[in-house]
């Protein structure tokens, strides 16, 4: 009798750890088709564009990228001659500018467990199914977008569970306009001084995270009791890169965190802008694979890590 036992706990144990394999295999399926593939990044006269995320356990984790490549990714002339017809000059006047622009948004959420893709894949289709209807109401993406990501992602998650991101636009021009959420930064390395310069906007560290504080500013403010108080609205920051090979880094915490000995000795800032200074010339997705394994050769990764290349050329 007791064998019989012993067997059928056995056998419901298998059970249930192959009911959770095959989960988190399913799971792994839908986070990976929210991975940007090459043929999202976004091309850009005189704008070289390339950088991925990079998963601690090699499969899913926090950090995600997501590209929008407007002209490849809308019908930006259906859109315009759409507010042409309809007499919105000031929204025509936009959607023409997204032809010479294009978004990119690194995200960052709190833990780098396989499950913690969650967080990220709901920002992923929040963040696009809104950039839809910013389209259509104001013909470019704003920072009020993030105000009502922050509050959705407030109402819905803990304390523990938020959302760094860093979302920028990038020109023909080399000016990238920007917001930030509790994330690291860009930073530039410049092509003229043949150093890496460090973004300072004193403002911005009143920017916490995604789901952390509502903001004040917000029309259902009244709706959204925090006993934390209230965050300023999300601002708009702009970085120029002005000289033919200049690169903007965007990062994750992974990036500027990475270290020997506990956070004795930092890859961030001193060999990486050594490894840039060395990697400089090459395409965007050559800086990005080289800086990638210089990365992994310094130390072992104890995060997500996350970057993404801008080459003005």
């Amino acid at each position: 009798m007791r064998n019989i036992l012993e067997k059928k706990i056995y056998t419901d144990i298998y059970k249930t750890l192959d009911f959770f394999k095959h989960e988190l295999v399913n799971f792994n399926g839908i986070t990976t088709q929210l991975k940007p593939c090459s043929g999202e990044i976004p091309e850009l006269n005189g704008i070289d564009i390339y950088g991925e995320a990079i998963p601690l356990n090699g499969v899913a984790g926090g950090d995600h990228i997501i590209y929008l490549d407007f002209n490849n990714r809308y019908d930006l002339d259906h859109r315009i001659a759409e507010a042409q017809n309809a007499n919105l000059s000031g929204v025509k006047g936009k959607l023409k500018l997204n032809k010479r622009r294009a978004g990119i948004l690194l995200a960052d959420a709190a833990g780098h467990n396989i499950t913690d893709a969650l967080q990220v894949a709901m920002l992923h289709q929040a963040f696009l199914t809104g950039v839809q209807y910013e389209l259509m109401r104001n013909g470019e993406v704003t920072a009020d977008l993030f105000e009502i990501l922050n509050t959705r992602f407030f109402n819905s998650s803990s304390l523990s569970k938020f959302i760094t991101l860093i979302y920028g636009e990038i020109s023909d021009t080399g000016k990238f306009r920007f917001i930030s959420a509790g994330h690291p930064l860009p930073v530039v390395f410049s092509n003229q001084y043949d150093k890496l310069i460090q973004v300072c906007f004193q403002q911005m560290y009143g920017c916490p995270p995604i789901g952390t504080l509502p903001s004040k500013e917000d029309m259902d403010s009244n709706c959204n009791v925090s006993r934390l108080g209230y965050k300023k609205k999300y601002s708009v920051h702009q970085i120029n890169l002005t000289v033919k090979g200049d690169i903007l880094l965007l990062y994750s915490d992974g990036l500027s965190e990475h270290n020997i000995d506990n956070m004795e000795t930092l890859y961030f800032p001193l060999r990486l802008e050594n490894t840039l200074r060395r990697i400089k010339n090459g395409s965007a997705k050559e800086i990005y694979f080289n800086l990638k394994e210089d990365l992994l050769n310094f130390a072992t990764p104890e995060d997500d890590m996350s970057f993404v290349v801008i080459k003005k050329i």
